[in-house]
């Protein structure tokens, strides 16, 4: 990495780094503008934005490469805490958070903020009960702690099989984003952009592991909140209530509330379905919509502590008051985005419902909203769509029908805003969606690599050949995801929650009993990895596929529920059944809750 400064140490010089990299992405977008005004075209534009920031991802890819085993897995453990912070924030951020949240807000009203509590307070579950403790440990993966922390090569199998499904799960979300960013910006085929997308995926990670993936992210964090932040302050201002829009969207709720009367959202319903498409046509809410809030947001937050790819970044911190330092930036870095989600939702809907914006569509000619340049860009690729259901040649409310992940990537578009900012979106969605799928991907390939390859089938495999299995499975699994992306089989969101799901199911009380309760053995941790796995996903087949009604409200995005109640149980009676652990196991967990030491597990174990 000295080729940024020659003369100096890397981590030392990381400010400096940065801050110039900040300000050439700001001149690059100045001079986007300058071309804009030149007359350069709009996708030109989206074009040279996207491919500028993921060629520059991939050359801090290739300055990043590493055949060192701590580097890879671990980033040589010398993170710095604000910059973890930003890496573990945009590794978050990820195209849920990005493109598809504000989409929910736009669509479902408030209720979708059950993601935002539910996200932001499994923080605080990762800083409390695992984060310092998995960091002194000194594991590599999540199914190293679980492998050691308990003994044997099945707890490891059970735990590396639950990795894989929730991670896999969520890096197809993350990749059906990235092909929604490119079909839109080159104007290509969905199917056609989600391979473009994971190859400026694997082009940021498949060299330099961790190492890569970490000083990558801290790069597109820098992008995504740059572009998260500039459109909804300027809509914010154009609209009359000023600068800081997080504040004062109040008032444009208000607005919002009396237009949806005007336009009967809640009586009117919507037309024929849409396949992946929705009409802004919400309900009122409900007298078990607090229970669907609090479950949802439960399920949030206990996914967020259970997901590999998360407590992975806190392996890379030089100690354990880092690990628990990072968790704190963490929070802040993505408290600038989440605060500011509501707000561009409610932005975006006033500049489509009212009539005193140029920018509103709705009671005007069908024919009229058809020749807007964004409505035909997007219902080009499939993402907006237009029906005249009663044949009076006016839109109504319940004849726009939209793609909920697209939102956020419209927003310039439809307030009518430079298409320097479209391009600066798109660039920020890209930035955030590959960010979270490098992570997502290198867990699942570091855990098959180290885990179930190095550990499980040939423990005296060199570091060369470890690295190479590690680097061909980066490949085959992202090569899946897109394959499965490609089909559409849920939205965004919809795919994101199914991973929250699974990891709680399998992981959660495996890895809090693992540090909190020295009487849990191996023999209830795979029960519960076993049983909580299995009865989740079986309860999301039964509702999603066959035909059973939830149970208490709890749905397909919900069934996590089940499966961590189902784990929870079985790992306490199996664990009392069963023998208690052998005195060094429970001298090793008495040992993982100090804070300070030397940590446990050798640094190439």
């Amino acid at each position: 990495m000295s080729f940024f400064n020659p003369t100096g140490n890397f981590i030392d010089n990381l400010p400096r780094i940065y801050g110039l990299y900040t300000g050439g992405f700001i001149v690059f977008i100045i001079l986007m503008a300058i071309l804009e005004q030149m007359g350069v075209t709009a996708d030109t534009i989206g074009i040279l934005f996207v491919a500028f920031t993921v060629l520059i991802y991939a050359a801090i890819g290739w300055l990043s490469r590493t055949m060192e085993v701590g580097a890879y897995y671990v980033a040589g453990r010398q993170v710095p805490t604000v910059f973890n912070g930003m890496a573990t924030a945009a590794d978050w951020m990820s195209g849920a958070s990005f493109v598809a949240m504000a989409g929910g807000i736009y669509f479902g009203g408030h209720g979708y903020l059950a993601f935002v509590v539910g996200w932001t307070g499994g923080y605080v579950l990762v800083a409390v009960l695992m984060a310092p403790y998995l960091r002194k440990f000194g594991c590599y993966t999540v199914p190293d702690f679980i492998g050691t922390r308990y003994g044997g090569n099945l707890a490891r199998f059970c735990a590396v099989v639950v990795l894989v499904v929730a991670s896999f799960t969520y890096v197809t979300a993350q990749i059906n984003a990235t092909g929604t960013i490119a079909s839109r910006a080159l104007q290509i085929p969905f199917e056609v952009g989600v391979w473009l997308g994971l190859l400026g995926i694997l082009l940021c990670s498949m060299l330099g592991g961790m190492r890569a993936v970490t000083w990558t992210q801290v790069a597109q964090y820098i992008v995504l909140i740059i572009a998260y932040l500039v459109p909804v302050i300027w809509m914010s201002n154009k609209q009359g209530f000023g600068l800081v829009p997080q504040l004062v969207y109040g008032d444009a709720v208000a607005r919002i509330v009396e237009l949806e009367a005007l336009h009967q959202i809640g009586t009117l319903k919507p037309t024929e379905a849409v396949a992946g498409l929705k009409a802004l046509t919400v309900g009122h809410s409900t007298p078990g919509d607090a229970w669907k809030f609090v479950s949802l947001a439960a399920c949030m937050m206990l996914g967020t502590a259970s997901l590999p790819h998360i407590l992975m970044r806190y392996f890379t911190t030089p100690s354990v008051k880092a690990a628990r330092n990072s968790v704190a930036w963490s929070l802040f870095f993505i408290f600038l985005l989440y605060f500011t989600a509501p707000a561009l939702a409610t932005f975006t809907k006033l500049q489509v419902l009212d009539p005193n914006l140029a920018t509103s569509i709705i009671g005007k000619s069908i024919a009229e909203v058809g020749n807007l340049e964004w409505i035909q860009k997007w219902s080009n690729v499939g993402f907006v769509k237009l029906i005249d259901s009663n044949g009076d040649g006016l839109l109504q409310i319940n004849e726009f029908f939209m793609r909920g992940d697209i939102v956020v990537l419209a927003t310039p578009e439809i307030a009518g805003l430079p298409y320097v900012i479209s391009g600066l979106v798109a660039a920020g969605g890209m930035a955030a969606a590959m960010s979270t799928a490098d992570g997502l991907l290198l867990a699942i390939a570091n855990a098959l690599s180290h885990d179930l390859y190095y550990k499980i089938i040939d423990p005296q495999a060199e570091t060369a050949k470890r690295l190479i299995v590690a680097r061909v499975l980066l490949i085959v699994l992202g090569a899946a995801a897109a394959a499965v992306a490609s089909l559409k089989l849920t939205s965004i969101l919809g795919a994101v929650a199914w991973a929250f799901d699974f990891a709680m199911s399998g992981l959660f009380f495996p890895l809090v009993l693992g540090v909190w309760w020295k009487r849990a053995n191996r023999q209830g941790a795979v029960a519960g990895m076993i049983v909580g796995f299995l009865c989740g996903t079986a309860y999301l087949y039964a509702v999603r596929w066959g035909g059973m009604d939830p149970w208490m409200g709890i749905d397909h995005l919900r069934f996590g529920i089940i499966g961590a109640g189902a784990s929870l149980i079985s790992m306490v009676v199996v664990s009392l059944m069963t023998p208690e652990p052998d005195q060094e196991t429970q001298d090793m967990v008495d040992e993982i809750r100090i804070p300070k030491g030397e940590t446990v597990l050798s640094a190439d174990h």
